[in-house]
C-alpha cells in the first residue's frame, strides 16, 4: 500500500487535492500444489495516487490465471507476463513506480520437444486499466541452445544460443482522416518478427538481435505507412577485476500498440530497451532519458575496474572504478515531401547506418568507490548530462548542459548501526539553474532507519523561486514487513525506469508505504 496525504503549496506547484488522501494498494495471492498453480491480484486505487492514470481509479481483480505443468508442457490460462528475446516485439510486464501493467490475458503454452529447444505460443488481449485492449496479440517464439541440444558441444568453451519470434496484432477497422482529402485503409493484421544470436567464448561474449515490423500506422508515428525495425547489438570482454560492455541500438518506427489511436504508456505490445545508465541518485535522475521509438540511434560504454588491495591507490581493501558513457541520436529519417503531395500521406526516406546530426542525450559517468578501513567507506561519482527535452515531450526547449558531483559516505558505529553522508551539486545554466541536495541516514540494522534530506533549486534566475524541498523519513522492517512513513515536498519530475517515463507533480505532506508478505 502507498497512500500519500497532501498539503497545498501553491508556490512549488502542489496544488489542491479534492480528496486530501489517495491511495495505490495490491495484493497477490499464489497458490502451488505439485504441476498446478494458481493465483490472483487484487487491487485498489482510491483514487490513484497524484502522477498516476486516473484511469486506474477504482477496484478489482485485474490479474488471475491457472497454471499446469505436465511433462514437456507447461500451460498458463488467465493473465500472464511474457518477453520474447530482448523485448522488442513483444514484453508483457508490470511496473508500480509507473503505474504500469500490460499483462495479456488469453493463453499461453510452452513446449519443450528436446533438451535445449523451448518453444512458446500465446493468444491474448492487454490489460487496459480495468478493461482489454481492442487489438489481439498473437505470438510465437522459439529459444535453441547448441550446448544443450548437442551432446558434443555441451562441455565445449563456445556457448550458442540463438532465438526468432514472430508476432501479429488484429485490431478491427476504424476510419482515420489525414489531412483535409485523405481517408487512411488502415491494415487490420500488423505482423513484426525478430531474430536473435548470442555468443560466448571464455572471458568474451556477444549478441545481436534484429526486429522488423511491417507498416503500422499509428497515433506515434502520426500515421505513416512506412515499416519498422530495430537493431541491438552488445560485445562483451570480463576477467578478475576488469570487464568491459559495448552496447549500440537503432530503432526506426518501432512503436507497437494493440489500438492505433493510443500514445503514452499504455498497451505497448513491445518494449524498446534503454542503453543509458539507470540513475539512483535524486538530482542524475532530474533529466533522464526516454527512449524515442519513432528513431534514435545510441552508443553506451560501460568500464569497471578494480585497482588491487595492497597498492599505492588500492589501499588495504582494494577501490573500483566505473566509467559509463552514452550518446543517443536522431535517426537520419528525412521526410518524403514529394510523396506526401501525390498521396496525402506521411512517409520518410531513411539511411539505415546514417547517424542524424541532433543529439538526444549525452551522458558520461565516473564512479569512484573505496573502502578506507572496517568501519568507513565511501564513493564520488562525477557526471556530466546533455538532455535534449524533446525526449521528453517538451519540443522547442534549449538543450540542457549539466554537471553533477556526488559524494556518499558510511561510517559504522557498530555492525548493526552506520550514519550515512550524502551531498550532490548540480550545476547547470538552463532550466531552472543548479541544484543541491544533503542527505543523512541513520540505520540500526535490519530494523530501523531515520533521514533527513534537502534540495534546494538555488541557481534559479528568479530569486523567489529558489525553493527548498525538505523531507523526514523513518522506516522499520521485520521479518518481511516493512513499514515507511515520510513527511515534506517532493518536486515535480519525470520518473524513468528502463527508458519508459511517466511525470511527477510536484507534492506537499505525509506518505506511507506497507509491504508485507506471508
Amino acid at each position: 500500500m502507498d497512500a500519500q496525504y497532501y498539503q497545498v503549496d501553491s508556490a512549488i506547484g502542489a496544488y489542491a487535492i479534492p480528496e486530501k488522501m489517495l491511495m495505490n494498494s495490491w495484493t497477490n495471492i499464489t497458490y502451488l500444489n505439485g504441476d498446478f498453480s494458481a493465483g490472483l491480484r487484487f487491487e485498489t486505487y482510491l483514487n490513484p495516487v497524484s502522477g498516476y492514470y486516473k484511469d486506474l481509479k477504482g477496484s478489482g481483480v485485474p490479474y488471475w490465471y491457472v497454471g499446469y505443468k505436465s511433462g514437456q508442457f507447461d500451460i498458463t490460462a488467465g493473465n500472464f507476463y511474457e518477453q520474447f528475446g530482448s523485448g522488442m516485439v513483444l514484453r508483457s510486464y508490470e511496473e508500480h513506480n509507473l503505474g504500469y501493467d500490460n499483462a495479456i490475458r488469453g493463453v499461453r503454452v510452452k513446449f519443450t520437444p528436446v533438451k535445449g529447444v523451448v518453444l512458446k505460443g500465446i493468444w491474448g488481449t492487454q490489460r487496459f486499466f480495468w478493461q482489454q485492449s481492442p487489438g489481439i496479440i498473437r505470438g510465437a517464439d522459439m529459444d535453441v541452445s547448441l550446448n544443450e541440444l548437442i551432446n558434443s558441444m555441451s562441455g565445449s568453451k563456445l556457448k550458442i544460443q540463438f532465438g526468432g519470434s514472430f508476432v501479429s496484432k488484429y485490431q478491427e477497422y476504424e476510419e482515420i482522416s489525414v489531412g483535409q482529402d485523405s481517408t487512411l485503409k488502415l491494415p487490420l493484421n500488423v505482423g513484426a518478427g525478430s531474430g536473435r544470436v548470442t555468443l560466448s567464448y571464455g572471458k568474451f561474449g556477444l549478441g545481436a538481435e534484429y526486429a522488423y515490423k511491417i507498416n503500422d500506422p499509428n497515433a506515434v508515428n502520426k500515421f505513416t505507412f512506412d515499416h519498422g525495425d530495430g537493431l541491438l547489438l552488445n560485445a562483451s570482454f570480463s576477467q578478475k577485476g576488469f570487464g568491459i560492455i559495448l552496447q549500440a541500438k537503432r530503432l526506426n518506427n518501432m512503436s507497437f500498440k494493440s489500438k492505433r489511436t493510443e500514445t503514452g504508456n499504455v498497451l505497448d505490445v513491445n518494449y524498446l530497451p534503454a542503453i543509458t545508465k539507470q540513475q539512483t541518485y535524486s538530482l542524475a535522475a532530474i533529466y533522464p532519458y526516454a527512449t524515442q521509438p519513432n528513431g534514435e540511434m545510441g552508443l553506451n560504454l560501460q568500464i569497471n575496474y578494480n585497482i588491487p588491495k595492497n597498492t599505492l591507490l588500492g589501499g588495504h581493501y582494494g577501490t573500483d572504478i566505473s566509467l559509463n558513457c552514452s550518446d543517443i541520436y536522431e535517426d537520419s529519417k528525412i521526410f518524403d515531401s514529394v510523396a506526401f503531395l501525390t498521396t496525402g500521406i506521411p512517409t520518410y526516406k531513411l539511411n539505415f547506418f546514417q547517424v542524424g546530426s541532433r543529439l538526444y542525450f549525452r551522458d558520461i559517468n565516473l564512479e569512484i568507490s573505496h573502502k578506507f578501513n572496517k568501519t568507513f567507506k565511501g564513493s564520488m561519482n562525477l557526471i556530466h548530462q546533455d538532455y535534449d527535452p524533446f525526449v521528453n515531450g517538451h519540443e522547442g526547449e534549449p538543450v540542457i548542459h549539466a554537471n553533477i558531483v556526488i559524494a556518499d559516505m558510511t561510517y559504522k558505529f557498530t555492525p548493526t548501526q552506520a550514519l550515512r553522508g550524502e551531498f550532490q551539486y548540480l550545476q547547470t545554466k538552463q532550466d531552472q539553474g543548479s541544484w543541491s541536495m544533503g542527505t543523512l541516514e541513520y540505520s540500526f540494522a535490519p530494523l530501523w532507519f531515520f533521514s533527513i534530506a534537502d534540495q534546494w533549486n538555488h541557481g534559479n534566475e528568479i530569486t523567489s523561486n529558489r525553493y527548498h524541498y525538505p523531507l523526514v523519513a523513518a522506516g522499520y522492517t521485520n521479518n518481511a514487513n516493512r513499514i515507511q512513513v515520510s513527511y515534506g515536498k517532493q518536486r515535480a519530475g519525470i520518473v524513468c525506469v528502463g527508458g519508459v517515463c511517466r511525470p511527477v507533480p510536484a507534492s506537499n505532506g505525509f506518505t506511507i508505504t506497507i509491504t508485507s508478505s506471508f
